[in-house]
């Protein structure tokens, strides 16, 4: 019975991926301007003028935006597959049960490992990769003080559940920290910052863009803080509700998997 209960679950996992990737391809229309618009651009334009893409100070900020553009993905990326194995391990969890106790462990140190690295490289211009100090970063950046409590936030659940766990910890309230944090965080995400893109053409259509994924990823992260909320109460659906969260998580993590600048 738990075999093809672990099948099942598996399969839906599966699904939810796949339907993902299938019909939620960004078409490359969507990115790009009319031609028409970016000619008229053009015209009128005194070609006696020195053009600006030739000057180095121009081609400074494109390779800075370049490697920013790089930067921001990858770390998306790495988040995406982190949450993915996060929600893979809680598949398993709640089908072995107690038979293997490292699932319990395992899924809480991918939003440990997660949180380190976007505390650490989620922003390279501030100490030890760049020169600007971590006190003007988050003082002067509201972009790179959003990034920081992100961290804090996937750090904090992290440890939380790990001592849950454990056993450690079996205050009622630990049982809420999850839920609230992951409302808390997407919440966040509907006011997120977001500098990249903006030394590019089409910088207005990468910024609603990067704006329409991040509300992608505000409503999957409300989703999962309420539905684990509800897998915490007494109701009858609470079996359905504690094998729902997982894959929602899934699913937040093939959308951060698929972003792009």
């Amino acid at each position: 019975m738990i075999r093809r209960t672990s099948i099942g679950q598996l399969l839906a996992a599966c699904i939810v991926v796949a339907v993902l990737f299938v019909f939620g391809t960004p078409q490359a229309s969507a990115h790009a301007g009319p031609p028409d618009a970016v000619h008229a651009g053009h015209q009128g334009m005194d070609m006696s003028m020195p053009m600006r893409d030739a000057t180095p100070n121009h081609q400074s900020q494109q390779a800075i935006a370049v490697r920013d553009k790089e930067e921001s993905e990858f770390n998306h990326h790495l988040a995406g597959l982190l949450v993915v194995l996060a929600g893979l391990f809680l598949l398993a969890e709640t089908t072995l049960g107690q038979h293997r106790t490292w699932t319990r462990f395992a899924w809480p140190v991918c939003f440990l490992v997660c949180g380190v690295f976007l505390l650490v490289f989620s922003d390279t211009e501030l100490w030890p990769f760049g020169p600007q100090s971590w006190w003007y970063g988050l003082t002067h950046n509201g972009e790179d003080l959003q990034h920081k409590v992100f961290a804090v936030v996937l750090l904090t659940l992290g440890v939380l559940e790990i001592q849950r766990a454990r056993g450690v910890l079996k205050s009622a309230w630990a049982a809420w920290a999850f839920p609230l944090l992951a409302v808390f965080g997407s919440v966040m995400l509907l006011f997120h910052e977001h500098h990249g893109g903006m030394h590019s053409v089409d910088h207005l259509a990468v910024m609603r863009r990067v704006q329409a994924e991040h509300l992608h990823f505000a409503i999957a992260g409300g989703g999962i803080g309420v539905v684990k909320g509800l897998s915490e109460l007494p109701t009858p659906w609470k079996a359905i509700f504690t094998k729902s969260w997982p894959l929602l998580l899934i699913v937040l993590g093939v959308l951060l998997l698929r972003y792009t600048e």
